[in-house]
C-alpha cells in the first residue's frame, strides 16, 4: 500500500508499505477520503510538539472496514466508517468524567501514531463509527472537523438569544458558524477575519454579518452598533485575541478558546472577574462523533459548503501547499484514495 509519510520536518514522501494487520480490538479501514487539516501542515513543518517522526499523517478520514482483529465482530467487515482520532485509556480521571480528549495517556491518530493518509489504516474498533447511507463518502470525511465545533459549543451551551462573535473564518470558524446556526438556532452570529474572501465563505455558511478587522477597528464598530457579544469563539488562534475578547464581551458572557499557540498573552484578573466571564478551552473532541453524524444525517449542518477542492492522494504535497498558502479560495481539501 502507499502511505503519505513525513520522514522528518520538511520532508514528505509517498512510501510503499506493507499492509497493516489489525491488533486485538482493532479494525483495518480501506481509506476512501481524508481531509487536510492545519495540524497536518504543522507536523510537516515540525511545529507540532507532540508528533514523532517518521509519521503517517492524517486524522480526518473515512473508509470501509476490510479486516478485523480478534474480539471484533467479523460482521463489521464492509461497514462504512469515519474514524475518531482520539485514542484514550478509558480509566484515568479525564476519561472517567467523559473527557477522553485530554486523557493522561492520550494518543491521536496521525500525530502520536500513524494516521489516515494511507491506502489502509488501523484503529480501535470503538473509534470507527458507522456512517448511514444518507451521508456521502466525501461528507463522511468531514465528520471529524465538525466534532471540533461540537466540542467547543458543548462547553459554551449556546442559546437562541445569544449574540455570538467568532474570530476567524477558516475551517474551524466555519464549522462553528454552521453549528451555532443549524444546531443551536443562534439568531445573531458575527464573524471577523482579515481576508475578504473568507468573510464571503462565512456568509455562505450562515454568518449574519461579517467584519474585516484588517481594514477597521472591531471594538469601535461594535461600540457604535451598541453590541456586547454574549458568546465569543476564538477560531483564529492568535494570542492577542483573548484580551480583546474579554474587553468586548458582555458581562456574564462565555468565551471559547480553540487555539494552541505557545506564545504568551496578557490578561488581567480584574477584566475577567469584574464581568464574571466564563472562559473555556477545547481540544479535539470528547466522543462527539455520534452527535455530529446525527446532525449531518438530519441536515442541520452541510459539509459541502466547506469543501473547495478534492484531489488524488498522490498530489498531497501540492494540496498541502495550496491549503496553507491559498486562503482566499481554498477552505477544505479532501484527498481521494484509490
Amino acid at each position: 500500500m502507499q502511505s503519505v509519510v513525513i520522514e522528518q520536518p520538511g520532508r514528505l514522501v509517498i512510501q510503499q508499505r506493507p499492509l497493516p494487520q489489525p491488533a486485538a480490538g482493532e479494525v483495518r479501514v480501506k481509506v476512501k477520503f481524508a481531509g487536510i487539516c492545519g495540524s497536518d501542515v504543522h507536523i510537516y513543518h515540525g511545529h507540532n510538539p507532540f508528533a514523532r517522526y517518521p509519521r503517517v499523517i492524517g486524522h480526518e478520514f473515512f473508509g470501509v472496514i476490510d479486516q478485523v482483529g480478534s474480539d471484533v465482530d467479523p460482521q463489521r467487515i464492509g461497514e462504512r466508517v469515519s474514524v475518531d482520532p482520539v485514542v484514550s485509556c478509558g480509566h484515568c480521571y479525564p476519561c472517567s468524567i467523559g473527557r477522553p480528549n485530554v486523557c493522561t495517556e492520550l494518543q491521536v491518530i496521525g500525530v502520536h501514531r500513524d494516521g489516515g493518509f494511507s491506502d489502509y489504516a488501523c484503529a480501535p474498533a470503538r473509534n470507527a463509527y458507522r456512517i448511514p447511507e444518507s451521508i456521502s463518502d466525501r461528507h463522511a470525511a468531514m465528520v471529524e472537523p465538525f466534532t471540533i465545533a461540537a466540542n467547543i459549543t458543548a462547553h459554551l451551551q449556546p442559546g437562541a438569544d445569544d449574540i455570538a462573535l467568532i474570530y476567524g473564518a477558516g475551517p474551524m470558524g466555519l464549522t462553528v458558524i454552521q453549528t451555532l446556526k443549524g444546531v443551536y438556532g443562534v439568531k445573531q452570529v458575527i464573524v471577523t477575519d482579515r481576508i475578504a474572501e473568507r468573510l464571503v465563505m462565512a456568509q455562505e455558511n450562515g454568518a449574519d454579518w461579517t467584519f474585516n478587522n484588517a481594514e477597521a477597528s472591531l471594538p469601535a464598530e461594535l461600540e457604535q452598533r451598541g453590541i456586547r457579544p454574549t458568546l465569543i469563539v476564538d477560531a483564529a488562534c492568535h494570542p492577542a485575541i483573548l484580551q480583546e475578547a474579554i474587553h468586548l464581551a458582555s458581562p456574564a458572557a462565555r468565551i471559547g478558546i480553540m487555539g494552541f499557540s505557545g506564545d504568551a498573552c496578557t490578561v488581567t484578573q480584574q477584566s475577567i472577574t469584574s464581568k464574571e466571564l466564563s472562559i473555556f478551552s477545547s481540544r479535539l473532541n470528547s466522543a462527539r462523533f455520534p452527535q455530529v453524524i446525527d446532525w449531518m444525517a438530519d441536515g442541520k449542518i452541510d459539509p459541502q459548503r466547506l469543501i473547495t477542492h478534492c484531489v488524488a492522494a498522490g498530489e498531497v504535497e501540492q494540496a498541502m501547499l495550496m491549503f496553507e498558502k491559498d486562503q482566499r479560495t481554498c477552505c477544505k481539501v479532501l484527498l481521494q484514495f484509490s
